[in-house]
C-alpha cells in the first residue's frame, strides 16, 4: 500500500482468502513512510481484500481484488 497514515498508526488488512478473514485484521508492515507490505503465501486462488486503519477505521471504497502470484500496489483512502 502507498500511503502515509502518520506516526504511530499501523495499516491492517482484511478480507476472503489467503488466509484473511472479515473479523480480525492482518498487520502490514511500514517499510518506508509512506509504503507498507504484507505477503500472503496462503492465497490459492483470487481474494477480496480491504485495508484498516490501526484495525479499526475501514478504508472507504470497493474492496480490492487480487490474485495468487499478483503483486499489487494500492492506495487506500480513509
Amino acid at each position: 500500500a502507498k500511503v502515509d497514515v502518520g506516526f504511530g498508526n499501523t495499516l491492517f488488512l482484511r478480507g476472503s482468502g489467503a488466509g484473511l478473514n472479515w473479523n480480525k485484521g492482518t498487520p502490514l508492515v511500514c517499510i518506508a513512510v509512506d509504503a507498507w507490505s504484507l505477503v500472503l503465501p496462503a492465497a490459492k486462488e483470487p481474494f477480496a481484500f480491504k485495508f484498516l486503519l490501526n484495525d479499526v477505521t475501514w478504508s472507504t471504497g470497493k474492496d480490492f481484488l487480487a490474485g495468487p502470484g499478483d503483486t499489487v500496489t494500492v492506495t487506500p483512502a480513509f
